[in-house]
């Protein structure tokens, strides 16, 4: 598939892949870059783990609000999506199947990963959804078919964030919920835009449990 982000550059770090037992996607936001999210992740990083990051075209995997219409957000939309796709492909090509693939994304980068574990379920070793919810101008929990397998779904934002609705992340969880996921969702009053040191602990857990199934 050619679009936007076809040729741009995955970025890596923490253990070689080709060392590594497991593996974390980062999906970074909007106006950020791989590397910035990569850095976020060395924060919970252990032996053993892969990092793995795509970067955007001009830092943006889609030019619209995620709460607008899907085509309004296309080719942007599904090409970031093949890009996430690209770099969960290359963890199971060094040998790392999908339930040792982590999948962690901040808001842009949260809704593209949230995106991609909903449209084609499959049992990979956790998404990490940190302010973002799923693409579209609505979300109806019946869409979306599938079985996640009891795997395990972070989901924390803020209750008043200025770019994420409330109501998003309460279907956002429906959807994993449904999907057949193990949801934790977390809502931090007053909190804003960001991600705090208990969401990180939530992850540093996630990936204890990724490093111990090897």
């Amino acid at each position: 598939m050619t679009g936007p982000h076809e040729d741009q550059p995955l970025v890596t770090a923490g253990t070689p892949l080709e060392d590594a037992s497991a593996a974390a996607v980062l999906v970074h936001g909007r106006g950020a870059t791989a590397r910035s999210i990569v850095q976020m992740a060395q924060e919970v990083h252990q032996d053993g783990l892969a990092l793995l990051a795509p970067q955007a075209a001009r830092n943006t995997w889609y030019p619209q609000s995620f709460l607008a219409p899907v085509e309004q957000n296309e080719p942007g939309r599904t090409s970031g999506l093949q890009a996430v796709r690209d770099a969960v492909d290359q963890a199971e090509a060094a040998g790392i199947p999908p339930e040792q693939v982590m999948l962690l994304g901040f808001s842009q980068g949260a809704c593209l990963a949230s995106e991609f574990v909903a449209r084609d379920p499959a049992r990979y070793g956790a998404l990490v959804a940190l302010s973002g919810g799923l693409i579209g101008e609505s979300v109806d929990p019946d869409d979306y078919e599938g079985d996640l397998d009891g795997m395990p779904v972070f989901v924390g934002c803020s209750d008043v964030d200025p770019h994420i609705p409330l109501e998003r992340v309460k279907v956002t969880t429906e959807v994993f919920e449904r999907l057949g996921a193990d949801v934790d969702e977390r809502i931090y009053e007053g909190m804003g835009h960001g991600v705090n040191e208990d969401e990180l602990s939530a992850v540093a857990e996630l990936v204890v449990g990724l490093l111990d199934e090897e």
